[in-house]
């Protein structure tokens, strides 16, 4: 394995956020629907029927350009792509082979050694989706809910050498499309959908190796573990003195295993021809310049606004799961400081489910996490209890200190209170032998002091204040 390096590029399908399909008007989201419910004469390639195109899928298309740092096409046009679609009725694709709408551009894409690497961009181009086969014994369906979604297909540049790399690549450009609301992201129902192209090649080699195509991936742990078998077999057969066929696979998730689908044509296979029913996109500079002015702020801009933050990476990937989050950490920054900022990053990071990423999140108002951020600053609520009511101020709660107040949370960091519990604690024979101990150089034991102090004052003693009242006594 170690003679061997991989060669992967990406193409991925991102189903734009558009009300309605790319040349009808049928509705866009077909999640949970009944088969062929959200479908129009258009879809169904009546004769007669022509495509109207969709401006905001343009739209869409052109804010992915500059979320992809690429150059936006002036002119661009659709093209038909022919071969047999069992689930199109048109019999052919409307898509750009030859003008694509976004040109070549790079992502920097994060690694998880604190470095990032640069993937190119060779174009983006919009197209239809195709519909939908379901399999049974002797039979198929055809569902065409799907057919004619609009979609963006980004075709990334070879410039990935480990499955690690492919997943980095993979989460980012899902940050980017979401983040510019390309894409709603629903990964579960294929918003985002990874084409893993892979080849193998012995070390030092000049010539890359030929490449499979293992289509339709919906996770990033799903393009890690398809890249990952995918190098495998590949050395397997290279060293047996077999030969990889250039093919489509297939991946099957619960068995960790890609399988061949079918042989890969060639570009002629397809025979592409320009659409004559639909016309170019014309746009100008100064058309472009507006829809990019309105993108929202995207990643990068958002590392780089936190970069003096003192957090670790894994908090800002933790905030980027959820755009939400990136949002409010941004406002508590320019409203409360750096070291308010730090305090919710972390919260966010250490209290907050963000495993699904597609989860619709409530966002706590910023004054009511300054307020919370003041109170564990003055000690006035320990750190649990602070976890405990930044939850529930982001699960829509107002006024941190009253629900302080009404649960008991709230410390008492009143000197001569705390110095009344630490002497009596003190006091007590059964804490003679800690303070032995402490004196004795053991420095835990102060623990169990503390602890008795904290069950005395029932739980509202400030810790910290008992802890140094504790040492200048002893």
């Amino acid at each position: 394995m170690a003679d061997y390096e991989m060669t992967i590029g990406i193409e991925c399908h991102v189903q734009l956020a558009t009300k309605t399909k790319l040349f009808s008007p049928a509705d866009n989201d077909a999640r949970d629907a009944a088969p062929n419910s959200k479908t129009h004469p258009i879809d169904f390639g009546l004769p007669g029927m022509l495509p109207i195109l969709n401006k905001e899928a343009v739209n869409l298309a052109i804010k992915a350009g500059k979320a992809l740092n690429a150059k936006v096409a002036n002119v661009s046009r659709f093209d038909r792509k022919h071969y047999f679609y069992p689930d199109l009725p048109n019999g052919y694709q409307i898509t750009q082979m030859y003008m694509p709408t976004i040109l070549s551009g790079s992502v920097e894409v994060p690694l998880e050694n604190d470095s990032s690497m640069t993937v190119r961009i060779h174009h983006a181009h919009i197209e239809a989706d195709a519909g939908k086969l379901t399999h049974y014994a002797d039979y198929s369906l055809v569902d065409l809910n799907r057919a004619g979604t609009p979609l963006i297909e980004i075709v990334s540049e070879p410039d990935m050498h480990s499955p690690a790399e492919a997943r980095a690549y993979a989460t980012e450009l899902y940050r980017l499309m979401t983040f510019a609301g390309i894409t709603h992201g629903d990964l579960y129902h294929g918003n985002m959908r990874f084409d893993v192209n892979l080849s193998v090649a012995k070390k030092g080699s000049e010539e890359l190796g030929t490449r499979t195509e293992t289509k339709n991936l919906n996770s990033f742990r799903s393009v890690e573990k398809a890249a990952e078998y995918e190098f495998k077999r590949q050395v397997a057969l290279l060293e047996k003195g077999e030969r990889v066929v250039q093919e489509t696979r297939g991946w099957d998730d619960a068995k960790g295993k890609t399988s061949s689908q079918r042989s890969k044509e060639d570009a002629q296979d397809y025979r592409y021809m320009p659409d004559a029913d639909i016309p170019p996109i014309v746009l100008t500079d100064q058309q472009i310049a507006d829809i990019h002015a309105d993108l929202p702020k995207l990643p990068p801009q958002y590392r780089k606004e936190w970069g003096d933050l003192g957090v670790d990476k894994s908090v800002i990937n933790s905030i980027l799961a959820n755009q939400q989050y990136a949002e409010l950490v941004s406002a508590v920054l320019a409203s409360g400081g750096k070291k308010a900022a730090k305090r919710v990053a972390n919260w966010i990071a250490s209290s907050l489910n963000i495993d699904d990423m597609s989860d619709e999140t409530k966002n706590a108002d910023v004054a009511d996490l300054l307020a919370l951020c003041e109170m564990t600053e003055k000690s006035e609520i320990t750190s649990n209890a602070a976890s405990e009511l930044f939850n529930d101020l982001m699960s829509g709660a107002t006024d941190p200190r009253k629900l302080a107040e009404e649960r008991n949370l709230l410390q008492v960091s009143d000197e001569g209170a705390v110095a009344a519990i630490v002497d009596e604690v003190l006091a007590d024979p059964a804490s003679q032998k800690a303070i032995e101990d402490i004196k004795a150089g053991n420095d835990k034991a102060i623990g169990f002091l503390v602890g008795q102090i904290m069950k005395k004052s029932q739980g509202k003693a400030n810790p910290a204040m008992a802890q140094k009242m504790i040492r200048e006594r002893l």
